[in-house]
């Protein structure tokens, strides 16, 4: 039987209608060109992967308990990496038990399983402005009402938060990344948290707390984290992704006690378990106390590169170019001159050698077409300095083409 347009054969969900590829992973693609220096991608550095300790904690898991990890397992997860997990939460303020923790495959998961549990269609979802574009992804099938809610260098206002009960009535959860947000590098300070928090229980909105960059701090370690401050009303995320290694797809969702047994339900429809092996992994590489000693040598990488992009942008660009040093995390976020389209101004860069993401991409709705986000965590201070430079001189050449065509 032949497809047609008006009689195809397989009739998808009006929800795959809303998968959209991801306009980083195209940006990718384009580096994968020779030559190309790439600002845009979100990943770690390949150079801090621990590959030596995982070779030796690889060996130990085949040697000890083979079968165990090449079998199949506990939905929730690895229990001995669970109890980590609450306990490393716990030196962090949180109060955790291990029977809270649900281990993921990857913290991407986890967005996908509390969606699923937590939207219905049309119901409101607040988000900062601008977000991660993962996450918008996550939840866009599930047909929410993307509710934004504004902010400022200090992250989401709370008086925003408090008029969410009247703009967004039954608004399911606000999802916030307190710790070098993705895309801005923003960091919510102590002041800000407390004022959030207390805006939120005013307002009974439930909070989802993703922090994947957490650890990366520079200057000095982030606040308490939301959910320490209310336990029973934030959903936390995290990930071993950005201090181990993405490729492992290994990270964990904390919720409420209430919440746990349909997340659990959820995460055992989707993929019964995250993968044995990789959770035992995990555990064997980090149980000593390694990554007290692994992540300061990632801080200290990414604080020089941190630093040459600054010095960079410093040197580079134009007049009415708008940004602030993140003070841990992965990224840059600009605001160019008015006149400037991120998004247009893209295939110029591509063709002159580099690469960025257009901010764009990381709003619900009323996007800022004059920003983008620079990663500087995979490239040298040298390549730093190159390609900031071919941005600024991209910069300038179109703004004489503004200026020009002005009337």
């Amino acid at each position: 039987m032949t497809s047609t347009a008006s009689n195809p054969l397989w009739q998808q969900a009006r929800r795959s209608a809303r998968l959209n590829p991801s306009i980083i992973r195209e940006i990718l693609k384009v580096t994968e060109q020779p030559g190309i220096l790439s600002m845009a991608g979100g990943l770690p550095s390949p150079d801090t992967f621990p590959i030596e300790a995982m070779r030796e904690a690889s060996d130990r898991v085949l040697r000890d308990c083979p079968r165990e990890a090449l079998q199949y397992a506990a939905s929730e997860g690895y229990g001995p990496l669970r109890e980590w997990v609450a306990a490393h939460l716990g030196a962090q303020g949180m109060q955790v038990g291990a029977d809270q923790v649900l281990i993921t495959t990857g913290s991407q998961q986890g967005l996908d399983l509390v969606a699923k549990v937590m939207v219905d269609p049309a119901a409101p979802v607040a988000v900062e402005t601008p977000t991660y574009l993962g996450a918008l992804q996550a939840f866009a099938p599930f047909e929410p009402v993307f509710v934004n809610v504004a902010g400022d260098e200090s992250g989401p206002l709370p008086q925003a938060v408090a008029e969410l009960p009247r703009l967004a009535p039954g608004c399911r959860f606000f999802y916030v990344l307190p710790n070098f947000q993705n895309p801005t590098g923003r960091l919510i300070p102590q002041a800000r948290r407390d004022e959030l928090i207390a805006a939120a229980q005013r307002a009974r909105l439930p909070l989802l707390e993703d922090n994947p960059y957490g650890d990366l701090w520079y200057e000095a370690p982030p606040p308490a984290p939301l959910a320490a401050r209310w336990p029973e009303g934030v959903i936390y995320m995290g990930s071993f992704s950005k201090i181990l290694a993405p490729g492992l797809r290994l990270g964990y969702v904390v919720a409420p006690r209430e919440l746990c047994p349909k997340l659990l339900q959820a995460k055992q429809a989707a993929d019964l378990h995250t993968p044995s092996f990789n959770q035992r992994l995990v555990h064997e590489v980090i149980r000593d106390g390694f990554l007290d000693r692994h992540t300061p040598t990632i801080r200290a990488l990414y604080r020089t590169q941190r630093d040459a992009m600054q010095a960079a942008l410093l040197a580079h660009m134009p007049e009415g170019t708008q940004w602030s040093a993140p003070q841990g995390g992965m990224f840059f976020w600009l605001r160019l001159p008015e006149g400037i389209d991120a998004l247009a101004l893209l295939p110029q860069a591509v063709r002159e050698g580099i690469a960025y993401v257009p901010g764009s991409a990381f709003y619900a709705h009323a996007a800022d077409p004059r920003t983008l986000r620079l990663s500087f965590v995979t490239l040298s201070p040298a390549d730093i300095a190159t390609g900031v430079a071919v941005l600024g001189r991209v910069l300038r050449e179109q703004l004489a083409d503004v200026a020009q065509s002005a009337p």
